[in-house]
């Protein structure tokens, strides 16, 4: 009788389409079997009442990365890497950002010196290319892909980050050529500078004027542009960060249309609104981020679209600046909205934050929960084959919940290097309490049980797409004849 390395019994599992009464086998690392009383284990995790589901995959955060102005994040692949696990993930893909004049090969280099001594949890990178030179496209693109980075973001605003249309195309058709998938920061440039020159020229420069600053229209403008440049060259496209109705509906009736246009969401945008930017003093500054907070309205539209399908990921775009001088106020003590630095922390909560408000009141199911917590990510980066799911081969990337605990966020209990949480004083139910990673138990109790440096870099497949063709009319092929000559 074969003896398990870890047997979790008695637990309730959960998959993206099934939920089901078993004991989890592990071995070397990886589950070996799942059944109904297995034998022992070496070692045992008594999981009844518990829910048993895959560690999640954060899909969407900036560690250890440097902003456009240089500002460093707070979080390092030390302490983010631990915040992600104390909140049930158990891989993430962190942003290498390439700043003009840097070479990929040199971006790489940079965060792999940065992530592999500190990281407890697996990791890939996706690659920010801000300069896309033709040595760029041409020979480094290439040499990436073979790495196993197989996802490229790009940013239709910010002056030190912005690539214009031709340059999208470039990186979309190299992409589509080698099989990878595109992300974009949609706002339309030319519409915030616009707004920000008009709202200082009226002396509105409070942390509120942020939000009437990067307008819904220019969310939904960017969105309906970049649909078009994709569907052009025929290559997948994913918008990040999706926080407007008609940006959401854009994507949906591209997806309707049989192109593969994705979008993602992210739970400021359904858990705070532009009220809690018109706070006293500085205090807005802390939920400054892009595309900014919406309203109440947006927030009941988004929660339909991730129920329908049309947001696949929830990502945290967890960006940490600290309350002082190293972050939001690096510009003074009471900075003008435009020189507050974009982003806030989440990592820890952003599966607690969906568990509760979505599956413990009914919004989503929780097999929903799995799909969006880990299932389409693995799916959508090159990681299905290996994580995302439980069943017989995959890693034993693992979280197991308590789906009774009951508890309010304080930053004081959370894990990150940040100093405010933007989601102090919150009631949830639900938490993850033990987490294991290739079958190591990583977070137990509260209690980190993971050296650092244990995460590996994972050499991630290419994007596959359940939609063929990838929206290629006569169009596409007509112009892919000359650039793929």
């Amino acid at each position: 009788m074969e003896q398990f390395d870890l047997v979790i019994r008695g637990g309730t599992v959960a998959t993206a389409i099934d939920t089901f009464q078993a004991d989890v086998g592990i071995s070397d690392g990886r589950i070996a079997a799942l059944a109904r009383d297995l034998a022992p284990g070496v070692k045992e995790i008594d999981a009844r009442g518990k829910l048993v589901l895959p560690g999640g995959i954060e899909t969407h955060c900036h560690i250890a990365q440097e902003s456009a102005s240089g500002a460093m994040t707070a979080d390092d692949y030390d302490s983010g890497s631990v915040s992600a696990a104390f909140g049930g993930n158990s891989c993430f893909i962190p942003f290498a950002a390439q700043h003009r004049g840097q070479s990929l090969r040199e971006v790489l280099e940079i965060y792999d010196t940065r992530a592999g001594p500190k990281s407890v949890i697996d990791y890939s990178y996706h690659l920010i290319v801000s300069d896309p030179t033709e040595t760029v496209i041409q020979q480094e693109l290439p040499e990436v892909f073979e790495r196993g980075v197989t996802s490229f973001k790009v940013f239709m605003t910010y002056d030190k980050l912005i690539v214009d249309d031709r340059q999208i195309l470039d990186i979309l058709a190299t992409a589509h050529a080698y099989g990878g998938l595109t992300m974009v920061h949609a706002e339309n440039n030319g519409m915030i500078k616009w707004m920000v020159e008009r709202l200082r020229a009226k002396g509105r420069e409070a942390p509120r004027y942020h939000a009437p600053s990067h307008p819904a229209a220019a969310e939904v403008e960017a969105i309906g542009r970049g649909i078009q440049l994709a569907n052009f060259v025929g290559a997948p496209l994913l918008f990040v960060h999706v926080s407007t109705p008609g940006g959401a509906r854009l994507i949906a009736q591209a997806q309707m249309d049989g192109h593969a246009i994705f979008g993602e969401t992210c739970p400021q945008y359904l858990f705070l609104t532009r009220k809690d930017l018109d706070r006293p003093g500085a205090e807005g500054a802390k939920f400054c981020c892009s595309p900014p907070l919406r309203d109440r309205d947006t927030q009941a539209a988004l929660w339909r679209y991730l129920q329908n399908g049309t947001l696949k990921l929830w990502s945290s775009d967890h960006a940490p600046y600290r309350f002082d001088a190293s972050g939001k106020l690096s510009a003074g003590a009471n900075p003008a909205f435009h020189q507050i630095a974009n982003g806030m922390p989440g990592i820890e909560l952003r599966l607690p934050l969906l568990f509760s408000e979505g599956v413990r009141k009914g919004r989503i199911t929780l097999n929903d929960f799995v799909a969006l917590s880990a299932t389409n990510a693995a799916r959508m980066f090159g990681l299905a084959d290996r994580k995302g799911s439980i069943a017989v081969g995959m890693d034993a990337d693992i979280a197991i919940w308590d789906p009774e605990a009951r508890w309010a966020v304080t930053h004081d209990a959370l894990h990150d290097n940040m100093d405010y949480t933007p989601y102090e004083g919150i009631e949830l139910v639900g938490k993850p309490v033990t987490l294991l990673s290739r079958g190591e138990v990583i977070i137990d109790a509260g209690r980190l049980e993971a050296r650092r440096g244990r995460g590996q870099f994972i050499k991630r497949a290419t994007f596959k797409s359940n939609q063929e063709p990838l929206g290629m009319g006569s169009e596409f092929r007509h112009t892919s004849d000359y650039w793929n000559a």
